[in-house]
């Protein structure tokens, strides 16, 4: 036998003594199960043709056996997640072909020379590619000897254990490194100047140490960084304008250094790379936030709490259409709160507590319809509270204390659970729900007034309560407000937006990749429905079909699209996954956030079920999935840095949360230009061949004309046609010159109604003559937009921008018609 297996299947007690017999056995798994024990002492000379030993996840003890470095053809060797312990043998040199080593989630010691002996034997094995310590009994000094380990090494894990000292000077000698992680330890000095030589460098993860010093300007050579944290340290000074040379940076966060200090960089705001955020919260930071932040089109999370910041917040900011998340509490910032901010339509947190805005709160906040949070306590704030925030649906968390806020406090929408707390410190606030406790707002001039010296006692009893209240509040308030470095840890846009998951953790969580966890497949792999144990979301797992090289290709085509877009209408990238499987072959997965409702091609075309207003989707509906997917397109062609052509668009690759929105997803084709030309011209390049879907494919893809947003935008126009007809382009109907362009275009306008899906009409009442005739100016309007972008010529149709432009038109005047109709 040399193939042994029994990976993720509940199986506890100990291993039979009579499986380490089997001395031609190459694969040894028997990972993710609650086997215990001890490895045997003499493993090594049992299996001696072994490659690949597989025991995480389980609850083994014992000392790991010197033993096992006299395998020799020994590749991969995973012990994570076990509690073996003692000290590592010191000749794991013998090694000579090992690749992979992960010893993480252990209690193996390491506190003085001897101890880190592996680690000096280690640069023996000149083929080592990853090497996983994390979270075990390690201390002492980092040996310096870490700097020999072979130049082909790509990962190195040192986090969570006592280990101090500092960071080797020669690190640079490590020039295979693409990944380097040193945090959670107790790692002081300088960041070497040497580290710039690590030009392979994608991902630099530094924090949660005692680093101080300057950051060094070196880092601004690593031209392939895509992460750079630092946060948590005691980092000083300027940040240095060299990391505006870091061109393909998506992830910026230098939090809670406390001591860098200067102003904000003009270079870094300057690049269009930066997506999943940027962080420099609760550093001395001070003057204005520079104009060039509207270079930030492609920036998910802006957080600037904390610092010295002064001045007005710059109307270029509206230019950061995909913000999601903007922190600028805790600085003094002045002058009004900008309208330009209610621009950024898809802001779901605003945070400007604690700064010293003045003026009214803008009403047109309440159209940020996504804005499910909004901060703005402990401002000058004054006038009354704009009644159409009661509007916002999605707003859970409003804070307005401390402010000079008046008038009647509304009771419909977040106000009919907003606290005392989030009111507290505006003398002339009134009415509200009753557990605000407020005075109920006067209804008439002409009241009889009280006796004066009654009007006198009634003030200074309420004086004093209230100043004792407010004393109260404000030692709360205090406790709530101020950051504590375990608090504002939980909230790292590293640890939020990007964890790396492990293959056994998904084999886990999708019980083994079962026929029950299986959402759908595809051309290139499938996906899986996967709940983690460290995770209280479900997530959805692609996992890649690596049997031929298109299949890789498709993983490296996604993974680089993935991890340069963020758009509040793409579905987002939880992680990726690149490692060995438990048959020892390759293993490719990206980890997505789980869309409850499906794909939309289920909706628009329910299998085996009579329609019903359950399983299919109303007017209203079609036209908000219309306005996200636009919305998405738009980006992707006009505003992401580098564009990004999707190649794609159907049904089946638009997602819908639970709310019914929708996400754009399926990178596994789509291409990167190469530069950015006059929109509807770009060009772009790719790894694998132009691969469409059969009725959406652009026509001239079929000729061999090169990819472009003009192909886009023809899915697009098929796209919407479906979504509005209910028929399927692929469908039987559709054969020799009739397509479903045509078959629209023909009926187009006369005959609107007769074409249109008649399942939208499930979730509707009856109209009358009027209702009927907006509901047709509706269907044409969005007719003849999917005409336009799918005509056969590429120079014929819409552009990107125009037709966005007009889907919005389209669904803004049947909501307002809507809203006419109900009332």
């Amino acid at each position: 036998m040399q193939y042994f297996n029994l990976a993720l299947n509940n199986l506890s007690g100990m291993i039979p003594p009579s499986l380490y017999n089997w001395s031609s056995l190459e694969v040894f798994d028997v990972g993710v199960n609650m086997l215990h024990g001890s490895i045997p002492d003499d493993i090594g000379s049992r299996f001696p043709k072994l490659e690949s030993l597989y025991l995480g996840t389980n609850d083994f003890t014992g000392i790991i056996p010197s033993s096992i470095s006299n395998i020799s053809s020994l590749r991969s060797l995973d012990l994570v997640h076990n509690t073996f312990s003692g000290y590592m043998p010191p000749t794991w040199g013998r090694l000579g072909a090992l690749q992979y080593l992960n010893l993480a989630h252990n209690k193996i010691e390491a506190n003085d020379n001897k101890g880190w002996e592996f680690i000096t034997s280690l640069a023996n094995c000149s083929q080592l590619q990853v090497l996983a310590l994390s979270n075990n009994s390690f201390g002492g000094q980092l040996p310096g000897s870490i700097v020999n380990l072979s130049t082909a090494l790509q990962q190195l894990y040192l986090t969570d254990h006592r280990v101090c000292g500092s960071i080797p000077a020669d690190v640079g000698n490590l020039v295979g490194l693409q990944l380097l992680m040193i945090a959670n330890t107790s790692i002081s000095g300088v960041i070497p100047e040497s580290i710039g030589k690590l030009e392979n460098l994608i991902e630099l993860f530094l924090y949660n140490n005692s680093l101080y010093g300057l950051i060094p300007s070196s880092l601004g050579n690593l031209s392939q960084l895509g992460i750079l944290a630092a946060h948590n340290g005691n980092l000083e000074g300027p940040i240095p304008t060299s990391l505006g040379e870091l061109k393909k940076l998506f992830i910026l966060d230098l939090a809670m250094n406390y001591r860098l200090n200067g102003t904000i960089p003009r270079e870094i705001l300057e690049l269009p790379s930066l997506s999943w955020g940027l962080d420099l919260s609760y550093n001395s930071l001070s003057g204005r936030i520079p104009d060039e932040v509207r270079s930030l089109t492609n920036l998910n999370q802006l957080i600037l709490s904390g610092n010295q910041l002064s001045g007005k917040i710059p109307d270029s900011i509206q230019n950061c259409i995909v913000l999601e998340r903007l922190f600028l509490d805790n600085n003094s910032f002045e002058g009004s709160i900008p309208q330009s901010l209610t621009n950024i339509k898809g802001l779901s947190v605003l945070n400007l507590a604690m700064n010293k805005f003045s003026g009214n709160i803008p009403k047109a906040i309440h159209s940020i319809g996504s804005l499910q949070e909004l901060y703005l306590a402990h401002n000058n704030l004054s006038g009354p509270i704009p009644l159409v925030l009661q509007n916002l649906t999605s707003l859970t968390q409003l804070d307005i204390s401390f402010n000079n806020l008046q008038g009647e406090v509304p009771n419909e929408g977040v106000f009919r659970n907003i606290t005392y707390l989030a009111v507290v410190g505006n003398i002339n606030l009134c009415g509200g729900t009753p557990q605000l406790h407020l005075a109920p707002c006067s209804i008439s001039k002409n009241r009889k007034r009280m006796p004066k010296f009654l009007a006198i006692s009634l003030a200074t009893t309420g004086a004093i309560l209230f100043s004792l209240s407010v004393i109260l509040l404000l030692w709360i308030l205090c406790k709530k407000l101020k950051p504590s470095q375990k608090t504002l840890a939980q909230y790292s846009i590293v640890d939020d937006h990007y964890k790396r998951i492990p293959y056994h953790a998904l084999l886990r969580g999708t019980n083994g990749f079962s026929k029950v966890n299986l959402l759908g497949r595809g051309s290139y792999g499938a996906v899986y429905k996967c709940a983690l144990d460290t995770d209280e979301r479900t997530l959805a797992v692609k996992v890649f079909n690596i049997g031929q090289s298109r299949y890789s290709k498709s993983f490296e085509a996604e993974c680089e699209a993935m991890r340069r877009i963020r758009h509040r209408c793409l579905i987002k990238i939880i992680a990726s996954c690149s490692s060995i499987n438990h048959q020892s072959q390759e293993f490719k997965a990206l980890v997505f956030e789980f869309m409850p409702n499906g794909n939309l091609d289920g909706w628009l075309h329910p299998k085996s079920q009579e329609p019903t207003i359950n399983n299919t989707i109303s007017l209203a509906q079609r036209l908000d999935i219309a306005v996200d997917i636009m919305d998405a397109v738009e980006y992707l062609h006009n505003y992401c840095q580098p564009l990004v052509i999707h190649c794609d668009l159907k049904p089946s690759n638009i997602l819908l949360a639970e709310d019914m929105s929708a996400r754009v997803g399926d990178f596994g084709i789509s291409r990167i230009l190469h530069e950015n030309t006059r929109e509807g011209m770009q060009t772009s390049y790719g790894s694998t061949g132009i691969r469409g879907s059969i009725g959406y494919l652009a026509p001239e893809y079929g000729e061999g004309s090169v990819v472009s947003t003009a192909g886009d935008i023809y899915s697009l126009g098929i796209l919407l046609l479906e979504m509005f007809t209910g028929r399927s382009p692929t469908e039987g109907t559709f054969r020799d010159s009739l397509d479903l362009h045509k078959f629209v275009k023909d009926a187009f306008p006369e005959r609107t109604f007769e074409i249109a899906d008649p399942t939208m009409w499930l979730h509707g009442g009856q109209h009358d003559n009027a209702a009927s005739i907006r509901i047709q100016e509706c269907l044409v309007s969005v007719l003849r937009l999917g005409i336009s972008c799918s005509k056969q010529q590429p120079r014929d149709r819409a552009l990107t921008r125009d037709a966005a432009a007009e889907m919005h038109t389209i669904r803004d005047a049947y909501q307002k018609f809507r809203t006419t109709l109900n009332k």
